[in-house]
């Protein structure tokens, strides 16, 4: 049965933002017209949506979206095109209209500032973490790479120390085990599990002038340190984050959540199905989401590959692997 079509014309009326939303030779169009599958006819400062039902609805929000961002002072490029695109999945299947789309993606208060950028959501999903990271103390963020897990919470981290709301940043990962593969390593200990941080440094520097970033880790404003240096210690107005939180042992993991103080943010980061563990061995990240999972005032948001933010080939590549993973476990189970 062929699915029914219709057609829309869309008037801007700013011609200074029409070429911004147009891009350089329709280019912001013609990317629109392959994701969405629309047919886009521009003639003057009026475009002509036609396709689906379904798809000409969401160009019509996508459309709108882009045009308030422009109105708002804000850019418009692949990437704000990919995330409206992706708002209006979750906003057509709600049934809300344009302007609820464009606050939820485009709003100040939707978004996170920090001294370098301003950074808005790219996925529905997005949007709810940062809403729970400045409503929470405590946040769970659970889902593949790339999906803005980490780099967000540590916007949030950034945005809280800046405005007041806590002294200090700590940022943690388990590292590698403390042993003989950690002791082939050259250098001395900071040297040795360095790498291992790396993804947090960078973060940092995405949000913080450098020579900030640096003063901040001389001073202990900031302090980027391995799981196990977290033992034995009270940590009060700080906002904590714990990255790759799928690789904690159980003990590690209660012994992390009991180290919030007063007036701390505790956010914690992981992949449940990219456990690194010795085979036996219980994640703490699983253990705590069963155990945590009735108490109100525990956010958990959960991403999935279509909120995938870095190259469109990583989406692919997760959506293989989980793929891959439902067919092996399938085999399995023919088998028993």
């Amino acid at each position: 049965m062929t699915a029914a079509k219709r057609s829309v014309d869309l008037d801007f009326e700013d011609n200074t933002l029409v070429p911004l939303l147009y891009g350089e030779h329709d280019t912001h169009l013609t990317r629109i017209e392959h994701l969405l599958g629309v047919t886009l006819a521009s003639r003057g400062n009026r475009i002509t949506v036609s396709g689906s039902n379904e798809a000409t609805k969401r160009a019509e929000l996508v459309l709108s979206a882009l045009w308030d961002r422009l109105e708002r002072g804000q850019s418009v490029g692949p990437p704000e095109i990919d995330a409206a695109i992706r708002f209006s999945a979750d906003q057509a299947n709600e049934n809300q209209d344009a302007s609820a789309m464009s606050r939820r993606m485009n709003a100040p208060s939707a978004g996170i500032r920090t001294k370098r950028k301003a950074i808005q959501p790219r996925t529905p999903t997005q949007a709810d973490y940062i809403d729970a990271l400045g409503a929470s103390e405590l946040v769970f963020g659970l889902g593949p790479a790339g999906t803005g897990k980490t780099y967000l919470a540590v916007a949030q981290a950034v945005a809280f120390l800046a405005s007041g709301q806590v002294d200090r940043i700590i940022l943690t990962r388990p590292a590698v085990e403390a042993g003989e593969r950690l002791g082939f390593l050259p250098g001395d200990l900071k040297e040795k599990i360095d790498p291992y941080l790396r993804p947090l440094y960078d973060a940092l520097y995405d949000m913080l002038p450098a020579e900030q970033v640096v003063r901040h880790l001389e001073t202990g404003v900031i302090e980027v340190a391995p799981l196990a240096f977290m033992r034995g210690r009270t940590l009060a107005n700080s906002a904590i984050i714990l990255d790759e939180a799928q690789n904690t042992t159980q003990t590690q993991m209660k012994m992390f959540l009991t180290r919030m103080g007063e007036n701390g943010r505790m956010v914690i980061t992981g992949d449940p199905s990219q456990v690194d563990l010795p085979r036996g061995v219980t994640s703490g990240l699983l253990e705590a989401v069963q155990v945590l999972r009735n108490i109100p005032q525990v956010r958990f948001v959960r991403f999935s590959d279509q909120d995938v933010v870095r190259h469109p080939m990583v989406t692919r590549v997760v959506q293989a692997y989980d793929a891959y993973e439902r067919g092996l476990q399938g085999e399995l189970a023919l088998k028993r």
